[in-house]
């Protein structure tokens, strides 16, 4: 009741004074990214200052609403991807892409870490407008690697998002059944994460510059 009656009162104060009363809406904008296991890609840009949210999911390929099963399976062209919603004003394209390039292993043609096959490949999914900063942000990992990234500039595709069962899982306390018993999805992906080389070998390439590596 007294949101509502402040609420009410500014608006007709505004009105008052004649100015037209806005919704202040935060601006978004959104990065498709193929980075491996899209729990890992997910995990890391939740914790980028100026993200809004990270859905996982698919891009690439032909076959419409794909499922995990189907996908993993091989054989429809996508990639496990994942949509960075970002406010621009905190995080700029360009950044995300810095981000991204360095949290992965873009030498990597066959896949990504003890994920292997085409559809853990790597990709940055570019819209028109962005190409020139996609094109920037491949050249400059090429650059400070000494050597040519493998990962892919693609144009934009239709993202279709995973299962519900996939979204989030590395902050849920879901319990899943797994080699080491049932656990929490939180600390099965931590332990997956960690016996699948990822920080390991994002660490060795990048060395100071991986900013998601744990030191």
């Amino acid at each position: 009741m007294l949101r509502r009656l402040v609420v009410s009162m500014v608006c007709a104060t505004a009105l008052w004074q004649g100015a037209p009363v806005v919704a202040q809406e935060t601006a978004q904008e959104t990065a498709l990214l193929a980075g491996g296991c899209f729990w890992c890609v997910e995990s890391d840009f939740r914790r980028v200052q100026g993200v809004l949210g990270v859905t996982v999911g698919f891009a690439g390929g032909e076959l419409e609403n794909p499922s995990y099963d189907t996908v993993v399976r091989g054989g429809t062209g996508h990639l496990e991807a994942a949509l960075v919603t970002y406010d621009p004003a905190h995080v700029s394209y360009a950044q995300i892409l810095h981000l991204f390039m360095r949290s992965i292993d873009p030498l990597d043609d066959g896949g990504q870490f003890c994920d292997r096959g085409a559809h853990y490949t790597t990709a940055v999914f570019a819209s028109e407008a962005q190409m020139p900063a996609a094109r920037a942000a491949l050249e400059r990992a090429s650059a400070a690697l000494g050597q040519p990234v493998v990962t892919a500039l693609r144009p934009l595709a239709r993202f279709w998002p995973a299962e519900d069962f996939h979204q989030g899982y590395a902050y849920s306390d879901s319990i899943v059944i797994t080699r080491f018993g049932p656990i929490p999805k939180r600390t099965a992906y931590r332990r997956y994460r960690e016996t699948c080389g990822r920080d390991a070998r994002v660490e060795e390439l990048w060395g100071e510059d991986a900013p998601f590596v744990s030191r």
